[in-house]
């Protein structure tokens, strides 16, 4: 029997979708252009055939970038992304066996329709939600977006997709109009997510909601690696800034025996890193096989599909790990986040 793999972190952009898209974004980002270019992102036939060289592996499908409220205003981002949870849902019941599940997507512009369309979601099958780094530019820990974050967690008691969001309008440098060389995507996008992940713990939202589980895309971007900063030098949180007071952050973290690297441990990641195998075990090394997902981050490599695929299973494979960590990484996790005993 072929060993199951469980891909929690890929992206599709159904026909559907791209169409409304192009109407509402006409003008509005070098994403539209990616997403709307790429064959495996919408030909769903195609990408089981592709599929098919892997027996055993499956995906857990969400809705690519960009974020659904960077293309449609408040008026338009509800329907916007029950047309986009529709879709998914259809993808899913076509071929269980290919795509045993799906991440819904919300209008984050609207923290009322968002709570509406999570529930009609989640009654029609999603097993979580998909968020990005920033809404349209305002940090995730901002008081307006928490009950997106509580109805989730508390309510639905379901796992949330965090993907980073930045485009080429944020600049490298202050003094220039825009980001060149595509670093806003290959540099920036690790960076929106430390930052979104640092704006979570020190929030106090990891407190506030100990059951929530936010999955990283791209293992925890830069926080495995630099941990050495992460540590050490937040655990010295204050001593750089002279205009607010973060004692009480410091002192309220050490009341319950943790350290400010002890919160960022608590995320869930995937491993969609392209296929690198020593970042794969650092993340490992930092996050503990039992919070590390497989996903590969198809279709967006060179090839156009398969080779993050590949790349991603023979990173973990050369990796040798013992078979309790492997079957977890594999499927495991996800079997138990998503509670797909039923798929």
């Amino acid at each position: 029997m072929s060993e199951r793999k469980i891909d929690v972190y890929n992206h599709v952009m159904p026909r559907a979708v791209a169409d409304r898209i192009r109407e509402l974004a006409a003008g509005k980002g070098d994403m539209v252009k990616r997403v709307t270019s790429i064959p495996m992102l919408y030909d769903i036939e195609g990408r089981v055939r592709m599929m098919d060289q892997w027996p055993g592996y499956q995906q857990v499908l969400t809705l690519s970038s960009p974020p659904i409220e960077t293309i449609a205003g408040p008026g338009d981002a509800p329907d916007l992304a029950h047309v986009a949870n529709e879709e998914l849902k259809k993808i899913c019941e076509a071929r269980p066996d290919k795509f045993p599940a799906w991440v819904a997507s919300l209008p984050l512009n609207d923290v009322s329709a968002s709570l509406e369309e999570m529930d009609r979601a989640i009654a029609l099958g999603a097993r979580g939600i998909q968020i990005f780094t920033n809404v349209a530019g305002r940090p995730l820990d901002d008081p307006e977006f928490l009950p997106i974050f509580r109805h989730a967690t508390n309510h639905h008691k379901i796992p949330i997709w965090m993907h980073p969001a930045r485009d080429a309008r944020v600049a490298d440098y202050p003094g220039e109009a825009k980001s060149k060389y595509e670093i806003w995507q290959v540099l920036g996008w690790p960076y929106e997510t430390s930052v979104a992940m640092a704006r979570i713990v020190f929030s106090g939202m990891l407190d506030e909601l100990p059951e929530m589980k936010i999955i990283t895309h791209h293992l925890g971007a830069m926080i495995p690696y630099f941990e050495g900063r992460v540590g050490p030098l937040w655990d010295q949180l204050g001593t750089r800034t002279s205009d607010e007071d973060y004692s009480g952050i410091l002192a309220a973290m050490r009341a319950k025996g943790r350290r400010p690297i002890d919160y960022f441990r608590l995320f869930y990641n995937d491993t969609a890193v392209g296929g690198a195998r020593s970042a794969i075990r650092c993340g490992l090394d930092f996050f503990g096989a039992d919070r590390v997902l497989f996903a590969t981050d198809c279709p967006f490599d060179p090839e156009g599909g398969p080779m993050f695929i590949r790349e991603t299973i023979a990173a973990l494979d050369g990796l040798a790990l013992p078979g309790d960590e492997r079957a977890a990484i594999y499927s495991g996790n996800a079997l138990r986040m998503l509670k797909m005993g039923d798929r």
